[in-house]
């Protein structure tokens, strides 16, 4: 078994063609059918569908292992080079977009600042979509809402932030103070994040301790839709407290909910395995640009708790 071949393999599953894969690899479509053929008769199986081009079930088995070989190999080097004070290296970082609209910023400049060296890719999305994507090895590191399901990963408290409610300042619920309870948010239909998403699991432990159901105007997996929906007129969210930019205080706010949790964020990695010199500058770097961060830069305060048990 050759890297080469791993590296077509992995190549076949992240561009959809041999051709498309060669491309990438900076060779010819023949090269790569050809590792794939001679990997396929050292593992008695096939493990790409010519017929469609789809990878088989044992395709997909060898591309997650192959994904994890490639990079302990590609954290040599960086290893190498953190030993010259030099940290070189390409680090895949997960966001969820609450977190990323404004950690990104400080990282940016804390990055280029410190080690100038390390190319940032940042994929931005929810759990859901982020999770099997650091499982597998396609991202490095990310910082997800807690909890965090995946039993290969494992986390770091990095901050909590206030979930609150977010509304129109004309609307009733705007009415009654700085603070709103579950039996008076039961009367009016809210967007709601999706069933069984860390966000929404945090409103419905709240919500049922008080004997309450919400009613939904929708259901949504992305809280920047939900947001966009509730900034456009369509309805009180319940969100995290980073959501409300400043230039929108002049429409809306924010109210306190009382009896609810603060949302928990975490830094996440897998469980098995040596993170690469560049992945643990990254991970250094979100702690420190956090907890630097006494409010963002949207004026929101974002507490510095200690480490969760």
């Amino acid at each position: 078994m050759e890297i080469r071949q791993l590296e077509a393999l992995v190549g076949i599953a992240d561009h959809g063609t041999f051709s498309s894969a060669a491309e990438a690899l900076g060779t010819v479509q023949s090269n790569i059918s050809n590792r794939i053929a001679r990997l396929e008769s050292e593992l008695a199986t096939e493990l790409v569908d010519r017929s469609s081009g789809a990878l088989t079930e044992s395709g997909s088995v060898v591309v997650d292992r192959s994904r994890r070989i490639l990079a302990e190999l590609a954290a040599i080097a960086a290893d190498v080079s953190e030993l010259n004070a030099d940290i070189r290296g390409k680090v895949s970082l997960g966001m969820i977009g609450t977190a990323g609209r404004w950690i990104v910023p400080l990282l940016l400049e804390a990055q280029r600042s410190r080690y100038p060296h390390i190319a940032l890719r940042i994929t931005e999305g929810t759990n859901s979509v982020i999770e099997p994507q650091l499982v597998n090895g396609q991202l490095d590191i990310a910082v997800l809402a807690w909890p965090v399901l995946a039993p290969e990963l494992v986390e770091v408290h990095l901050f909590k932030e206030d979930l609150v409610l977010i509304v129109e300042k004309t609307h009733p619920l705007a009415q009654g103070g700085d603070t709103v309870t579950f039996e008076t948010l039961s009367h009016f239909e809210l967007l709601l994040p999706f069933p069984g998403t860390p966000i929404r699991r945090e409103i419905d432990e709240a919500a049922r301790a008080q004997g309450i159901e919400l009613r939904p105007i929708i259901e949504l997996d992305g809280l920047r839709t939900i947001a966009s929906l509730t900034f456009d007129g369509h309805g009180p969210s319940i969100l995290p407290a980073t959501m409300l930019s400043a230039h929108l205080r002049d429409k809306f706010t924010a109210v306190k909910i009382d009896g609810i949790s603060q949302r928990r964020v975490s830094i996440v990695t897998r469980r098995f395995g040596f993170p690469a010199a560049p992945v643990r500058a990254i991970q250094a770097l979100l702690l420190d640009v956090v907890e630097g961060a006494v409010t963002t830069p949207e004026g929101v305060f974002v507490p510095a708790n200690p480490p969760l048990q």
